[in-house]
């Protein structure tokens, strides 16, 4: 019998706010080593001591800042899910679905009937079993979520959430600004660390030396694999692509959804560059995300993809 990984959904739904305790216990460690234990103290040794202290701290709780206010906007934000009443239409050009609907019930091509028995042989027109309703352009049903969830990238343990349509900014600039946390941490403390291996006299309480080796191990672990993971991202990005898509279209020459790496990027973070290391949008992309709610996408010209 093959082995069927949708049946520990359930263990990933019953995580939950675990994670995110797990999340908050790391970062915990890491300011009681970086800040109380190590940096805080040096502040008042004066000198270049003092000063290096400052600049480390400074980094450290703007990093931080950023870091949180990322990483709860992806937990809190709903990556979108498909309106109840969508269904496509025909494109009457290429005789088949150009993977746009409408979420109001409007008025629709073609029948529900018709268009179940016609989906087996249009690639256009997509439709979920599990949640039996049609589904929109580069959506899939999370096992995990129990829904299917626009544009969506993967389901994130880390964050309790899938990543999708709504929330793949914010999870892109976690990626990012705990990358740079967890380099900031580690070589911060490696000169706290590399006394433990050598004949150096270390200094500190049994708590502070115990919390700063275990904040370097970890935190160098986070850093190494968070890299390759930050850098998968911005190629995924640059090429205006998923994870999921990646993986089903691993053998196509030529992606219709790549507009170019400016405007792939766009798309991700926003027209305005302002905001694009925020976890937040302009007014006029809030109101173009608003638009077309996740469901819409342009694509490269037909030419391209034969």
């Amino acid at each position: 019998m093959a082995w069927n990984v949708f049946k520990y959904c359930s263990v990933l739904r019953a995580l939950g706010s675990v994670m995110i305790l797990l999340v908050l216990g790391i970062i915990g460690v890491s300011y009681y080593a970086v800040v109380v234990s190590t940096y805080g103290p040096a502040l008042f040794n004066g000198g270049l001591d003092s000063i290096t202290a400052f600049v480390v701290l400074l980094l450290f709780h703007f990093l931080l800042a950023m870091l949180l206010w990322s990483y709860f906007s992806v937990v809190i934000t709903d990556p979108g899910g498909v309106p109840p009443n969508w269904t496509p239409t025909l494109d009457e050009e290429r005789g088949d679905n150009p993977l746009v609907g409408s979420d109001d019930g409007g008025i629709n091509l073609i029948s529900n009937q018709s268009a179940m028995h016609s989906k087996q042989t249009n690639q256009g027109i997509r439709f979920c079993q599990k949640c039996n309703r049609f589904k929109p352009p580069r959506c899939h049903h999370c096992s995990v979520c129990g829904r299917c969830i626009l544009k969506m990238d993967h389901h994130c343990v880390w964050v309790v959430n899938c990543v999708g349509a709504l929330n793949y900014k914010y999870f892109l600039l976690f990626l990012f600004y705990t990358f740079l946390e967890t380099g900031l941490v580690t070589i911060s403390l490696l000169p706290v660390f590399i006394p433990f291996f050598t004949d150096e006299e270390i200094h500190g309480t049994p708590a502070s030396l115990v919390a700063s080796f275990i904040s370097f191990v970890l935190n160098l672990a986070f850093v190494l694999s968070i890299m390759g993971f930050l850098i998968m991202h911005v190629s995924l990005v640059k090429r205006n692509t998923t994870t999921i898509e990646a993986f089903e279209k691993k053998t196509t020459p030529k992606w219709h959804y790549d507009l170019g790496w400016k405007l792939n990027f766009e798309q991700v973070l926003g027209k305005n560059k302002n905001y694009w290391f925020i976890p937040a949008y302009s007014e006029d992309d809030l109101e173009r995300l608003a638009s077309h709610k996740g469901l819409e996408y342009p694509t490269r010209p037909y030419s391209d993809d034969l």
